[in-house]
């Protein structure tokens, strides 16, 4: 497989995906996505952000923060971000 493909797999709600062409598309199609080297965060604005283990105080406000790693096989991300 050249370094431009890649294979989605469906396991239930979560897509594999292996090339990081297509995680790059995948996050700069979606607002609440960005980067964070080779990991992939998710943020979303929530009240309950500050009682949240997941909860970050960024520019003044609550968020929840989902982080998405990198594996040796890609990454494992929900296919709600799949459009």
């Amino acid at each position: 497989m050249s370094k431009s493909e890649s294979t989605d797999t469906k396991i239930g709600e979560i897509v594999l995906i292996n090339s990081l062409e297509k995680m790059e598309e995948i996050v700069e199609n979606n607002k609440d996505l960005s980067w964070d080297g080779w990991t992939v965060i998710e943020n979303k604005t929530r009240e309950n952000g500050a009682m949240s283990k997941d909860g970050a105080y960024v520019d003044g406000k609550w968020i929840v923060q989902k982080r998405y790693d990198a594996t040796t096989n890609g990454w494992e991300i929900p296919n709600k971000f799949m459009r």
